[in-house]
């Protein structure tokens, strides 16, 4: 079976005084002087925002419509023992007005349905906490 590819992200990045990263599309064009922690928000911005989006599908798979305010706060850490770099996250979600039962069931539910989640999955330690 081959996989149909629905969106390729292209990004270029360069260092120094004057480094950035800028999409193709020029949707991302920020500076990034070096050094920045600006990987962790930005992987933190596009994970929270992919999570967002299996949560709906989620609710939606339940026939349940998510209420105003939903939210997905990430907070991806870089950690560093013995010269070793490795990633650590949290994803703190609030569905605020429903069961917290079922908010639950989302948000594990999403896990299976996010790339990011797949992708990172056995790699990082992540926590999902229901705020």
């Amino acid at each position: 079976m081959t996989a149909k590819v629905l969106f390729t992200g292209k990004t270029h990045n360069t260092n120094g005084r004057e480094g950035g990263a800028r999409s193709s599309d020029g949707f991302l064009d920020i500076k990034m002087k070096q050094p920045h922690p600006a990987a962790e928000n930005l992987f933190g911005a596009a994970w929270s925002a992919c999570y967002m989006g299996a949560i709906e599908v989620a609710a939606s798979q339940r026939q349940l419509k998510l209420p105003a305010g939903t939210s997905v706060d990430a907070e991806i850490d870089l950690n560093a023992d013995e010269g070793n770099y490795f990633l650590s996250a949290r994803l703190n979600v609030s569905v605020p007005g429903v069961d917290p039962v079922i908010a639950r069931e989302l948000i594990d539910a999403a896990h299976t349905i996010c790339p990011y989640s797949k992708a990172t999955h056995g790699h990082i330690n992540v926590a999902t906490n229901l705020v």
